[in-house]
């Protein structure tokens, strides 16, 4: 895994859209790198958020915005009751399932948006007041907000780990390829 996105080929949108979004989804994985299931579901900063649960989250948010696009129902669909549990293991959950998760809702992230027509294309969004005012987004949009919100957690998680034993994103890349 390298630090820097890939360059695309000339013209393929879609494919740099999709190449900055697993890049950030590397990242908050890449977080847990070596950590136990409890290390992992810890929280050692002032924040509720742990790295399995922040993998839980991102690849819940990812999965809602594709049913959203896709127009279909969210089998993960969360209400006010259950919506902590997208931040938390919960049951027998655990890091490694949670990161299978993650990479099927990326598999079919990708070839969604490589099987629509244009990135222009919109879909409605569910009236809620953190969504744009005019109620459509495009699929370039929803991919460009994956990355934001994938980005963000990204930063969580690298705070998170350096709590738990001061290694940061380019000491856990080093391990990952085998030079640490």
């Amino acid at each position: 895994m390298v630090a820097l996105v890939p360059a695309e080929q000339p013209g393929d949108e879609r494919g740099a859209f999709l190449n900055f979004l697993e890049a950030q989804r590397e990242a908050v994985v890449r977080a847990s790198l070596g950590l136990t299931e409890e290390q992992a579901s810890s929280r050692p900063s002032a924040s509720e958020l742990s790295l399995s649960g922040l993998i839980k989250h991102v690849a819940e948010a990812e999965l809602n915005w594709l049913r959203m696009a896709q127009q279909q129902p969210n089998e993960l669909r969360r209400d006010e009751s259950t919506w902590h549990e997208s931040f938390q293991l919960v049951g027998d959950e655990t890091r490694a399932g949670t990161v299978a998760f993650m990479e099927r809702v990326a598999k079919e992230t990708e070839e969604f948006v490589r099987g629509v027509p244009s990135l222009d294309d919109t879909f409605p969004l569910p009236e809620a007041p953190w969504f744009p005012k005019d109620g459509r987004v495009s699929i370039r949009w929803m991919l460009l907000h994956l990355v934001q919100e994938m980005g963000r957690h990204a930063g969580h998680a690298d705070v998170i780990r350096e709590s738990l034993d001061g290694k940061g994103s380019f000491d856990l890349i080093a391990e990952e390829n085998g030079a640490a």
